[in-house]
């Protein structure tokens, strides 16, 4: 990330059309090219657990099912053009999980029957060899999908993966299988869409949480790694503690890691993990960067963080493992909310970038980090985030001195505020510009993302290209030029 540039925040679940990452994704991409944007920054592709949460996935390696295109699969011979391929008739700006996987899951088995019947099973054995996560997560995948449970419910028996009973292997072989094939179907259009974005010059942005989800194929296939007891139950758990935006603080329930297991076999798991991050992404985000140099441990038998305490992380020794092992990592941290000298000298050590969050810039002095004037080059800057409102709705609920704040320092009305931030971002000396999708559309709270610390009614947002507005793509193209980020800008060459 080393010249100027922008990109939008847009996770593929949120594009129009029936789902997936089939024709509706590079019609986006061929929009952020049109704009003047070089990359696309998505949230986490894990198959999604309660909440729906891309953050709370049911493995930090393999991809959702939901990212799946249907027509794709049509193109390529495993499904027919019947009418039941189109999309549900129902709210176009909002996709309900449990509604479309019921609707996709009969034609999603049908496909891979089809793919079994003209001799696929090779190809699954072949993507099988090359991916060693898979084997554990089909397995988890399967179990799960019989039990309908967390795995520290199953049978005993279930408990440890590396002593799986042989005889379930052969009761679960169709359903491993049939797990199998949706992750090689999801990896091989994604590979396609990559293909797609890298001919047009846009980059493909992922992003990283640091910890995993407890009901997870990563916890159940290495439990040694994380602090469990023997029934597979945290001692601890993540979360932050109490500040001025919560007395109590915040639970998130993930398991912490057993930094010292890991340090002892070379950080193994990570290096898988980033490994295959990086076969999926041109560069990443890390969520909860400061967590590396020390986390929140809060008593798992606690029900909220006020009790919890600070314990140190790996620092520095796990990424230069990575580095080791990997190679260069194109890495953005984020650094957001209260944030150490020691974790500040972590992420400089490391020369990874920061991020900067224009609907934090405006509530307090002008010594405010996220300020414009304080921004510096080795930074990424965003309107707001997926944990944020839009930034139209922002303004609309902000405290009066606050929206006076902004108005000031832009020297504008705000009857335009969506458009003099997204240009305040542009303009901005970091390097990176990264505008969530509803800015570029200018809505309102009516498509905000993700409200944290609400367990329903997340991450269900779509858009529709009705939405956009006239001329939108020529003044992004635009602003992109006079702010030196198009990728046709000479100082971008």
């Amino acid at each position: 990330m080393p010249h100027r540039s922008a990109g939008i925040l847009l996770h593929p679940t949120s594009l129009p059309g029936p789902g997936g990452i089939g024709r509706e994704a590079r019609e986006f991409i061929d929009f952020l090219a049109a704009a003047g944007c070089s990359l696309w920054q998505m949230l986490p592709p894990g198959p999604v657990g309660p909440g729906d949460s891309p953050y709370a996935a049911r493995s930090a390696f393999a991809c959702e099912s939901m990212l799946i295109s249907l027509p794709a699969l049509v193109e390529d011979g495993l499904l027919d053009s019947r009418s039941d391929l189109a999309p549900l008739h129902t709210d176009p700006h909002r996709l309900d999980f449990r509604e479309h996987r019921e609707h996709r899951e009969p034609l999603l088995r049908a496909a891979c029957a089809e793919f079994l019947s003209a001799g696929g099973a090779s190809q699954l054995e072949q993507f099988g060899a090359a991916n060693a996560w898979l084997g554990p997560y089909v397995r988890f995948a399967a179990l799960r999908e019989m039990s309908n449970q967390p795995w520290w419910l199953w049978p005993e028996r279930y408990h440890d993966p590396l002593a799986f009973p042989e005889s379930e292997r052969t009761t679960l072989a169709d359903e491993v299988t049939y797990q199998r094939f949706l992750q090689w179907a999801v990896d091989r259009q994604w590979s396609s869409l990559r293909e797609y974005a890298r001919a047009r010059g846009v980059a493909v942005y992922g992003d990283v949480p640091i910890f995993v989800d407890l009901d997870s194929a990563d916890a159940w296939a290495n439990q040694t790694l994380f602090k469990l007891d023997a029934a597979g139950r945290p001692q601890v758990v993540a979360g932050v503690p109490p500040d001025a935006f919560s007395e109590t603080g915040q639970r998130w329930g993930n398991p912490h890691y057993d930094w010292a297991a890991m340090r002892a076999d070379g950080f193994a798991w990570w290096i898988a993990r980033m490994r295959r991050t990086f076969s999926l992404f041109d560069a990443v985000r890390i969520d909860h960067f400061r967590g590396f140099e020390s986390a929140w441990a809060i008593p798992a038998d606690q029900p909220t963080a006020v009790s919890g305490h600070w314990e140190p992380g790996p620092g520095r020794e796990l990424f230069d493992a990575l580095a080791a092992a990997i190679g260069p990592l194109p890495i953005i941290v984020e650094d957001l909310g209260l944030i150490t000298p020691e974790v500040r000298a972590l992420r400089d050590s490391l020369g990874y970038p920061g991020m900067a969050v224009l609907q934090f810039a405006f509530g307090d002095d002008d010594s405010n980090p996220y300020l414009p004037h304080n921004h510096v080059q080795d930074q990424v800057v965003f309107t707001g985030t997926h944990d944020n409102d839009t930034t139209l709705g922002w303004y609309r609920n902000a405290p009066e001195d606050e929206r006076h704040s902004v108005r000031q320092y832009l020297s504008v009305d705000g009857e335009n505020i969506v458009d003099d931030l997204v240009r305040c971002a542009y303009h901005s000396v970091a390097n990176t510009a990264i505008i969530p999708m509803q800015d570029v559309l200018k809505l309102g709270s009516e498509a905000r993302m993700n409200v944290p610390g609400r367990a329903d009614g997340n991450w269900s947002w779509r858009f529709t290209w009705d939405q956009l507005p006239e001329g939108r793509t020529d003044w992004l193209a635009a602003l992109a030029h006079e702010s030196s980020r198009h990728p046709g800008h000479g100082g971008n060459q």
